[in-house]
């Protein structure tokens, strides 16, 4: 049986959208996405039984790369540490944490 040369056109078509959506959906690495999670660590990690909060030798690593512009490097630290201490990492969102009002 033979396929016809459109339908296997629509179909490569339809694979590559669904391959660049994800690709899409990744934000890049920022000083924003940075700041974020360092933020929501320095709020929900200081003064928890869970945590020693900015003394943390991770967590100050974490800012020094952000601020050196290596924010992959910082984001990835940090995501990293709030794993270990059993936080749910943040989606992107705002630079800092919402206050308790």
């Amino acid at each position: 049986m033979c396929v016809p040369a459109r339908l296997l056109g629509l179909v490569a078509v339809l694979l590559d959208a669904a391959i660049a959506v994800p690709a899409l959906a990744q934000a890049e690495p920022s000083a924003a996405r940075c700041a974020q999670l360092v933020a929501y660590y320095d709020r929900y990690g200081v003064g928890s039984t869970n945590s020693d909060g900015r003394r943390n030798h991770t967590r100050m690593a974490a800012g020094i790369e952000c601020r050196k512009d290596r924010y992959a490097e910082g984001i990835s630290t940090i995501e990293k540490l709030l794993r270990a201490k059993k936080f749910t990492v943040q989606p992107p969102g705002p630079e800092e944490p919402e206050h308790d009002n």
